[in-house]
């Protein structure tokens, strides 16, 4: 193997190339697979099956440097427990083609709250991709017959706070040499176990039986293994090997897979003003990436 790299960096980086396209792909479906699951067990149960089971993957991690995982990634894992619980209870009210998009606009929001968490002002040539995104998302929701609805809005508070997310981290991880695998142990366990408790405070009679539909299982499954075990192994060995605009630009096209796996498979319909507006939002994205590299 070492062998085929070392004489093949073309090959190499055709491999990454292909490998980013199939995560963009992986998490683009992620939302309509949630969609699916949620049919069959609540928003708290879904997530703590999820992330319970990533986190019991990966806790070996967390041993020997793993240790230094748990000061940074306990408050880390409490604003991604924010940001899915907003995310996936934003699934279940909206379409999984209007998640897809509207997720996406993170990318253009994380230089603002970087002005404000860090005090990086944005560069000015951002303001037209915020006019961009806001009319694409616009057109998104109806245009003239806005029909904006809870789940968009949950949505887009996902997207905020996965901007937060993107400054806390760097702020809590900057003069250390957390693991990585650790770190995301830590996260999900947070997540995980934080929505079991949930669950058994806030639903009546705290959560229902596991369900039995292997849809269910097989979509929590997926979601584990290749949403986030998977996922997060390719990001890692592609930065490393591909420059980071073309890393950009190959997962700017996550929420056209979502679009196009919402209408495929779960027959959702899109109008050409939709689609217009979610193009509009992928193009203000993949401009805000160009601009920050």
């Amino acid at each position: 193997m070492t062998t085929l790299i070392s004489r093949s960096p073309s090959r190499l980086l055709q491999t990454s190339d292909l490998l980013l396209l199939l995560v963009a792909m992986v998490w683009g479906t992620s939302y309509g697979v949630a969609k699916e699951a949620l049919v069959f067990y609540p928003v708290l149960g879904f997530l703590a099956v999820r992330f319970c089971l990533t986190f019991l993957i990966l806790l070996p991690q967390l041993r020997g440097e793993g240790r230094q995982a748990w000061a940074p990634g306990i408050p880390l894992g409490g604003v991604m427990l924010a940001i899915f619980l907003c995310e996936t209870y934003g699934v279940l009210h909206t379409s999984a083609s209007n998640a897809a998009f509207l997720i996406s606009l993170c990318v253009v929001i994380t230089p603002f709250v970087e002005w404000l968490m860090l005090d990086r002002r944005p560069d000015s040539r951002l303001l037209p991709v915020v006019v961009l995104s806001l009319f694409g998302t616009w057109l998104l929701s109806g245009g003239v017959d806005l029909q904006f609805n809870l789940g968009d809005g949950l949505m887009l508070m996902a997207a905020l706070l996965r901007a937060v997310l993107v400054c806390l981290t760097g702020r809590l991880t900057a003069h250390t040499q957390v693991p990585a695998l650790a770190l995301t142990a830590v996260q999900t366990g947070v997540i995980g176990f934080g929505c079991l408790l949930l669950g058994t405070l806030v639903l009546p009679g705290g959560l229902p039986p596991l369900p039995t539909a292997p849809a269910f299982w097989i979509g929590s499954l997926y979601l584990v293994l290749f949403a986030t075990l998977f996922a997060f192994f390719v990001q890692n060995y592609a930065l490393r090997r591909s420059s980071p605009t073309r890393v950009s630009l190959l997962m700017g096209s996550e929420p056209l897979f979502g679009a196009l796996f919402a209408v495929l498979w779960l027959s959702e319909q899109l109008s050409v003003q939709a689609w217009v507006g979610g193009f509009l939002i992928v193009a203000a994205t993949l401009w805000t990436s160009l601009l920050r590299r």
